[in-house]
């Protein structure tokens, strides 16, 4: 082991047992009414928000602290244009050709298709790349580490901020989505991940039904 410098681990406040129950139980009822939106308004959302959320991302946890990610943050209707007819085109071959009906089947529910308005409607696209190589400094060129798993927990906590911020958001993963370096200038090194949209849902946006339907926590957990 070599010597490395350390501070104090210091900034979790002492909250009681009871304190911590209920701040628990309040995430829980904040968090749990995060759905996804498929009809954003066109209404601006300021810069400043979706910063936040970012640097809010940048905190996560990550391979060796080499912060293996990159987000892209579109805006110009060019650009979200762009963006839309690329990913539609992937869409369309994959709702037709690609997908299997037992695929197409999971996803009728949802009403899903190749049809992506809101990559053009919403103000905000940010696109997340994983980088193979990188490091905790820039200019640096070192080999990462748990880029897939850093990066989903860094979208985690990103659409968690956005949340807490009040916006509606959407997560898109066309496929395959190497038109997104182009389209955001990255370099062909960097892989792009997911498009997270961020905004203000449209008055008449719904959810579907299908979507409320969460497993209880005896489903999803097990204590030993």
């Amino acid at each position: 082991m070599t010597d490395h410098d350390t501070v104090p681990y210091t900034d979790l406040p002492d909250y009681s047992d009871m304190e911590r129950i209920e701040r628990a139980r309040a995430f829980y009822q904040a968090i749990k009414t995060r759905r996804t939106c498929r009809q954003f308004s066109d209404a601006p959302v300021p810069r400043d928000v979706i910063e936040q959320a970012i640097l809010a991302a940048g905190s996560a946890p990550n391979g060796a602290n080499h912060q293996p990610w990159h987000f892209a943050v579109i805006s110009s209707p060019d650009k979200k244009k762009a963006v839309r007819e690329a990913a539609e085109a992937e869409e369309k071959n994959f709702y037709e050709n690609k997908a299997s009906d037992e695929w197409l089947d999971a996803l009728a529910p949802l009403g899903t298709d190749e049809v992506k308005p809101y990559l053009e409607i919403a103000p905000w696209l940010i696109v997340i790349f994983g980088q193979r190589r990188g490091g905790p400094n820039p200019g640096d060129d070192k080999q990462n580490y748990y880029v897939t798993e850093s990066v989903g927990i860094a979208t985690g906590f990103l659409i968690a901020a956005l949340h807490d911020a009040g916006l509606a958001t959407l997560t898109h993963t066309p496929n395959p989505m190497k038109f997104l370096n182009q389209v955001c200038e990255r370099p062909a090194n960097e892989k792009p991940m997911m498009i997270v949209v961020a905004g203000k849902p449209a008055p008449d946006a719904t959810v579907p039904v299908h979507a409320l339907n969460k497993k209880p926590l005896d489903a999803i957990s097990s204590w030993l």
